[in-house]
């Protein structure tokens, strides 16, 4: 495909109706080329929460009313892409099934334990590899995890993820409220942020800290648990959950620091947005983190739940520490977001398409 000799059209193909890691990439990825005249984009996937996300970034959304194959059909004969950009394993299968002779993009945004062995997925997503023209990968993790990566090493690509800076502080100005908590999570309250191994770092936190203020921003099919289990630890005092936050960001910045503890990642976008806005991150050490965090410069990586909590309460407590941590990062990922770089690389697949 030509950029040059029309506009060319691109659906961003994803399975979840929410906003977080992965369609936060793609509202970047959209964002980025509103004022290319030779490209247009849209966004697909089912409806629900993402919509006002989606509204609020003046992105066209074409929804389905559940990711199947037949829905996809409808929406690739209605709109008609030269490309078709999927998500992730399961978009990138269903886009597969139905995309017929329009060039398929894969993009992998994590990298799921069920993707790392031989698997119904890993299986599965082998015909969507095949049938792809390019497979961006998020991480080199991401990329050497899938058990099949060496037969697909040729069109395969590490794309990491970048923010817009200035669109983030934007977005953080829109909020005019002062936040008071010392310790943010943000994240899914699901299995991969791993939300019960946070509760039990935090009790060891708030043993040390008992005037801690922190809290939970995120929803999920955890969360239930997740707080039964913030009760069964006598947490109740010191954790606030707030649910879902379109702009969680100025919370963030207001935040002393963030904690992640996640059993696998891609290179997670809010990670790159609380060191933009230098907030110092301790983390398990997870895929894309260890390549986004260097020890005691950028914040600390650990697999111990003392350490984590032993981190956490430093960087709490010593200012002159959380100084040093928040400058070093907002240095670092101003040194990494290249916008030109990245919309390169994309448009370098689009073109060979």
């Amino acid at each position: 495909m030509n950029l040059t000799e029309k506009k060319t059209k691109i659906l961003h193909l994803l399975c979840s109706n929410r906003f977080s890691g992965a369609e936060n990439v793609v509202c970047q990825i959209i964002s980025l080329f509103a004022g290319n005249p030779e490209v247009e984009m849209v966004y697909c996937s089912p409806d629900g929460q993402i919509r006002q996300a989606l509204s609020e970034r003046s992105i066209t959304f074409l929804p389905v009313a559940s990711m199947t194959v037949k829905e996809v059909k409808q929406i690739l004969r209605s709109y008609r892409p030269d490309i078709v950009h999927a998500h992730d394993m399961r978009a990138s299968l269903i886009a597969a099934a139905c995309c017929g002779k329009t060039p398929l993009i894969s993009h992998i945004h994590n990298n799921s334990f069920n993707s790392r062995g031989i698997s119904l997925k890993s299986v599965a997503y082998l015909w969507a590899a095949k049938k792809a023209k390019h497979i961006f990968w998020v991480s080199n993790s991401a990329f050497r995890g899938y058990a099949f990566s060496k037969c697909f090493a040729e069109k395969s690509s590490v794309l990491y993820n970048i923010i817009d800076t200035e669109a983030l502080y934007q977005r953080m100005a829109m909020d005019r409220k002062t936040y008071s908590y010392d310790v943010v999570f943000l994240g899914r309250l699901t299995e991969p942020k791993n939300p019960k191994r946070l509760m039990y770092v935090l009790e060891k936190v708030a043993q040390k800290l008992p005037s801690v203020k922190i809290a939970i921003v995120g929803t999920g099919d955890l969360e239930e648990e997740t707080k039964a289990l913030c009760k069964q630890l006598q947490l109740q005092n010191a954790v606030d959950f707030l649910g879902f936050m379109d702009n969680p960001l100025k919370l963030l910045s207001d935040s002393k620091v963030m904690v992640m503890t996640s059993l696998w990642e891609g290179t997670p976008m809010c990670a790159l947005e609380a060191m933009a806005l230098g907030v110092p991150i301790v983390s398990t050490p997870t895929d894309g983190l260890c390549d986004l965090i260097e020890e005691g410069k950028t914040g600390f990586l650990s697999d111990d739940n003392a350490v984590l909590a032993e981190k956490i309460v430093l960087i709490v407590q010593n200012e002159s520490v959380r100084k040093s941590l928040s400058d070093q990062s907002t240095e670092v990922i101003c040194s990494r977001m290249n916008k030109d770089v990245y919309t390169a690389k994309l448009l370098e697949q689009y073109s060979a398409c």
